[in-house]
């Protein structure tokens, strides 16, 4: 079986995961205790609102796993957390959107707008990259933090006129009278790359790093069956988080899935790939926003980068 592979002597007796409720090919092994039959232990499952919890929780040693927005992966690395990337775990495309309401139909028209986002999350990133882009400053615009629920209930109450969030949420305020203004991948013309990925605590990859290759490998068939089968899969995981089956479609066609050897390539995590740069990228954009000092932002990010687990998961 799979789990034979995992030393039985080093297994601990839980392994924590943090993550979020969006809907991704990983939720099939939630689903189904795939992570648990693999791993041959159990798994405990912690949900985060925004990355900024996230983080909170890996300083404090709450997690050993965690699936984050490379935001927040960036300001964990170059604010010395114990811990390191070591997977994508989906390109973001389509699946964050700015989502405006009337009569707001350009980003030049956000000015004087109120605006919510999640703090310290991937979709906080591009709303100031699109700001930028925009030639707008944070002054020009009210800037609301909020977590995703937050927004929805502002949203609601009519307190903003844009976001920019994830789906469920982005396809929920579409339905209260939203619409589209801008998504992720339109600011990729402009530089701004975007990805979730997973990260792990360095303590716990030491003393456990079969588990950490076999969480990987359970990731990696989720995928081939989200995949192999998309509208089954996909109604597999709306029904799990409990949300609709069309939205949870549509946020997850708005992200790319790379293999596990693909992301080896120089394409994303391999020699000369753009990832590492696109983390320096960003830091700087966070040192702009004060979220960052420039003083913490290190020469490379590629010591926090490890793919040796990736290596190891694709046999090399």
């Amino acid at each position: 079986s799979a789990s034979a592979a995992v030393s039985a002597e080093t297994k601990p007796d839980v392994v924590r995961f943090g993550y979020y409720a969006g809907p991704r090919p990983w939720v099939i092994g939630k689903a189904r205790q795939m992570f648990d039959k693999d791993m041959g232990t159990k798994i405990e499952w912690l949900q985060f609102n925004s990355g900024a919890d996230a983080l909170t929780a890996l300083a404090s040693g709450q997690v050993d796993i965690s699936r984050m927005g490379s935001t927040p992966t960036v300001a964990a690395i170059a604010r010395g957390l114990p811990i390191e990337m070591i997977a994508i775990s989906g390109v973001i495309a389509t699946s964050e959107r700015l989502i405006a309401k009337d009569p707001i139909k350009s980003l030049a028209d956000l000015r004087g707008k109120r605006i919510a986002y999640p703090p310290g999350s991937t979709a906080h990133y591009a709303l100031m990259a699109a700001l930028k882009v925009a030639k707008l400053s944070a002054s020009d615009v009210t800037l609301l933090s909020l977590n995703p629920a937050e927004m929805l209930a502002a949203w609601q109450r009519g307190d903003v006129d844009a976001a920019y969030v994830w789906g469920p949420f982005s396809h929920r305020m579409e339905r209260a009278g939203g619409h589209q203004l801008l998504a992720t991948k339109d600011l990729q013309a402009n530089g701004y790359y975007v990805w979730n990925d997973y990260v792990v605590r360095k303590a716990f990859a030491k003393e456990h790093p079969d588990l950490v290759v076999q969480f990987l490998k359970t990731f990696e068939k989720t995928v081939e069956m989200y995949k192999s089968d998309t509208a089954a899969m996909v109604k597999l995981i709306a029904g799990h988080l409990g949300q609709d089956e069309a939205a949870a479609a549509d946020t997850m066609a708005g992200l790319s899935f790379p293999a596990l050897r693909e992301q080896l390539s120089p394409k994303f995590l391999g020699p000369n790939g753009p990832v590492v740069d696109a983390m320096k990228s960003q830091a700087e954009f966070l040192v702009e926003l004060g979220d960052l000092r420039s003083r913490d932002v290190p020469k490379s990010f590629a010591p926090g980068v490890n793919t040796t687990f990736l290596e190891q998961a694709v046999g090399n």
